[in-house]
């Protein structure tokens, strides 16, 4: 039986389950991603970009393309796309299988200002003017250039328009992972005082939380939305596993 399989990406782990599977005769694997990143690192298994028109719409592309198995490995903060996947294979009467990382915890030397949102995260800085390093995105920057006081040094994979730009910011591109050094090495040659992110969790961006911590540096965090049940592991080799158990052994790590 050759499994067809739809990932819908977004993760570094999206990525990695696609170069897996993409010389595995027994399944036919297509990657589908929002259209978030422009240029996305190459893929060795065909790609879909863009939405489908809801849960509704994803839920007729699974049964248009006879698809099996629906792979939710959105990014964490990818809310909305993961209650689409959950009633899309409920619709379609597909299986499906989540992939999400743990989130980042913190550990002894850490100073996090937990936060629920962006709004709230340019909030937190407060009214003296800091220097920021913001790693958040290059799309939702309007709390922050709200808060023009500040200096923002933004990393993002993909320049962000210079339009939606603070006032007061240097834009660097850098895809991870990143390491201690550099990262330590960044704030310094920059003068951070402050780090803002995401909690997106997984190793390629970690380095950031070890080195403010070694450099005594809060860090503001905002926390993941809440997002609906589902089967679901942590990492792409916990995927072969269930994949393995669930389709009585047709996928091979």
């Amino acid at each position: 039986m050759t499994l067809k399989l739809l990932i819908l990406g977004g993760s570094g782990e999206g990525a990695a389950l696609a170069r897996a599977l993409a010389d595995d005769p027994r399944t036919v694997t297509t990657l589908s991603l929002a259209g978030r990143t422009e240029h996305p690192a190459p893929s060795p298994v065909p790609m879909r970009t863009g939405g489908f028109g809801g849960a509704e719409g994803l839920a007729r592309y699974l049964a248009e393309t006879g698809t099996h198995v629906l792979v939710d490995a959105t990014h964490p903060f990818a809310a909305q796309m993961k209650r689409n996947a959950v009633e899309a294979a409920q619709l379609a009467g597909v299986a499906l299988l989540a992939i999400r990382r743990p989130a980042w915890e913190p550990v002894e030397g850490d100073h996090w200002i937990l936060v629920a949102s962006l709004d709230e995260a340019a909030a937190a800085l407060g009214t003296t003017p800091r220097r920021v390093l913001l790693t958040t995105g290059r799309k939702e920057l309007a709390p922050f250039v709200a808060e023009a006081q500040h200096f923002y040094l933004l990393r993002s994979v993909e320049a962000p328009l210079r339009e939606a730009l603070p006032p007061h910011v240097t834009a660097i591109t850098a895809r991870g992972p990143f390491n201690l050094a550099s990262e330590r090495a960044l704030l310094k040659s920059h003068a951070i005082d402050i780090v803002v992110t995401k909690n997106s969790g997984g190793t390629a961006t970690a380095a950031k939380l070890e080195a403010a911590r070694a450099l005594a540096l809060p860090v503001i965090m905002v926390r993941r939305p809440e997002v609906p049940e589902a089967p679901s592991v942590e990492t792409v080799e916990e995927a072969f596993a269930w994949l393995e158990r669930h389709h009585d052994g047709t996928i091979s790590a």
